[in-house]
């Protein structure tokens, strides 16, 4: 969880490199807490929809189904607040790992390419960064912070 902490730390931070288990693992925590984030609003949208904290409305027609689906709206919006609000944090994260690599961050934008564009982002993530220092900085496996 600390690298989690780190690259929301570093939410801005485009200089530098980030090393594979920064990256990861700070993608790894996002994906859980949206996980998590999504498994309570469709839990709430359930517990409504099936009638468990319904209420009896006007001519017996179930609030709950109306509460129910408004509670799963509010849910999605939640987690749509929750990735506005790492979104920065992630692309720097990003960049730093592709100038771990050697690499320009704006080589992020091949990701717009549909899934060839992915593919070849996945595979410069999974590289190995450079051992020496590069134009971005030092090796990040040596300075340890």
């Amino acid at each position: 969880m600390k690298w989690f902490w780190k690259g929301l730390r570093n939410y801005a931070n485009f200089e530098g490199r980030a090393r594979r288990k920064e990256y990861w693992l700070f993608h790894l925590f996002n994906g859980i807490i949206c996980f998590i984030l999504f498994i309570l609003t469709v839990m709430i949208v359930s517990l409504f929809i099936s009638g468990i904290m319904t209420a009896e409305g006007y001519d017996g027609y179930q609030v709950g189904y109306i509460i129910g689906y408004g509670g799963g709206f509010l849910g999605y919006v939640l987690i749509l607040i929750y990735q506005l609000a790492v979104l920065v944090p992630s692309l720097a994260v990003n960049v730093r790992r592709l100038h771990d690599t050697g690499r320009s961050g704006w080589w992020i934008l091949i990701g717009l390419l549909p899934i060839i564009g992915a593919v070849i982002l996945l595979i410069f993530y999974c590289q190995a960064g450079e051992t020496k220092e590069n134009q971005y900085g030092p090796d990040p496996k040596v300075n340890v912070s």
